[in-house]
């Protein structure tokens, strides 16, 4: 079996992760979303809610499988038994970061290989603090991400809000 892991914080997924996955789902026979747990980063949701949401806008797809792992995703990859670990690639910017990333996980498990895969071009300007930015000031997202996940961040950012005390 074919396994690929698709690692991200997917905070939360956007319809450019959503092309990539739809991608990367036909080139191999198990396509694993997985959750990062990073504590570098301070997400908005909780890895539970990406899980849930995620398993929700990726029902479709009979050949993906939705987890979380903590640690270096070449390591999680290996357990797995994966061939090939997927990046999404937006722009040239992201590409050199990416490169040594990928350069670093093959010299630490080398049968594993990176896959880069590029956004469809409407997508390449999205990225999940850019929809979380504009869901915070009101603006409309509908066109960024899954319908389930601009309601998601519409009750996160309802529950956020503080009540303006006067005086």
């Amino acid at each position: 079996m074919r396994i690929a892991v698709y690692p991200g914080s997917f905070d939360p997924i956007t319809n450019g992760h959503l092309d990539v996955i739809e991608r990367a789902a036909c080139l191999f026979d198990q396509l694993v979303v997985a959750v990062s747990r990073n504590t570098s980063k301070k997400p908005l949701f909780t890895v539970s809610e990406r899980l849930e949401m995620l398993r929700e806008v990726l029902q479709p797809y009979y050949n993906v499988v939705v987890d979380s792992f903590d640690g270096l995703t070449v390591n999680y990859a290996k357990r797995l038994g994966a061939q090939a670990i997927i990046r999404g690639l937006r722009a040239i910017s992201d590409f050199e970061n990416e490169f040594m990333m990928a350069l670093t996980n093959k010299k630490l498990v080398p049968s594993i290989d990176t896959l880069f895969l590029m956004t469809r071009a409407e997508y390449s300007f999205i990225s999940s603090s850019a929809v979380k930015e504009v869901a915070y000031f009101g603006g409309c997202v509908r066109d960024l991400v899954p319908p389930v996940v601009e309601q998601k961040l519409r009750e996160k950012f309802m529950a956020l809000q503080q009540p303006v005390r006067e005086g």
